[in-house]
């Protein structure tokens, strides 16, 4: 379980990728003692197994496999070498739950409509895939790339979030363009209710 508060900014160093498997290594600014194999990291918003870490330099470095079902509904098929991520560890127990809980289970990807830089802030706009759109609610928490943020804003299919500075300044989202995909995770809260008024509604 995440927060959605980003702790670091990774970069992909090495993929080796085959038909139904990625596996990529991680350059990241964690220290490496602390960074053990079977430990979850979410990176870019999903959530991937550490399968070895170590240090090269002055930087840490840990290796994730990415699976075929995370390959096909993530952005994680165009990762390559370059390819910077946000990542976040593990929530544990009495830590500050800065966000909205995230469970690094990604929905989909979503595609950036538009963008809008007003003031050091950006809103972005973000076309949300049927499926998921139906609990997307304004005011309500989204996770997308990883982050927790607020909902602005829904038209149609389409909501909106703001990013303030300080998140532009941590975090990829001052790279991104219109067109991008990006990895969306609706609400956890939002996806039971949704759940439990249809299990009502079927009653008879």
């Amino acid at each position: 379980m995440f927060t959605g508060i980003v702790s670091d900014v990774g970069e992909v160093v090495r993929v080796e990728a085959e038909t139904n498997l990625h596996h990529l290594r991680i350059a990241c600014s964690y220290q490496a003692e602390t960074i053990a194999a079977g430990m979850s990291i979410a990176c870019g918003g999903p959530c991937l197994t550490v399968v070895a870490c170590g240090a090269s330099g002055n930087r840490s470095w840990f290796e994730v496999d990415v699976a075929a079902e995370t390959l096909a509904c993530t952005t994680a098929r165009h990762w390559k070498i370059g390819t910077k991520l946000n990542l976040e560890r593990a929530l544990k127990i009495g830590d500050e739950l800065g966000g909205h809980l995230v469970t690094g289970h990604v929905d989909a990807a979503a595609k950036i409509a538009a963008i809008t830089d007003f003031d050091g802030m950006r809103r972005i706009e973000i076309e949300a895939p049927q499926n998921v759109a139906q609990f997307i609610a304004e005011k309500g928490s989204v996770a997308l790339d990883g982050t927790s943020l607020t909902v602005n804003s829904i038209e149609a299919d389409i909501f909106s979030v703001l990013l303030v500075p300080h998140t532009l300044k941590v975090t990829t989202w001052g790279e991104r363009h219109a067109g991008d995909e990006v990895n969306l995770e609706a609400d956890l809260m939002a996806r039971y209710a949704a759940r439990l008024a249809l299990s009502h509604s079927q009653k008879p």
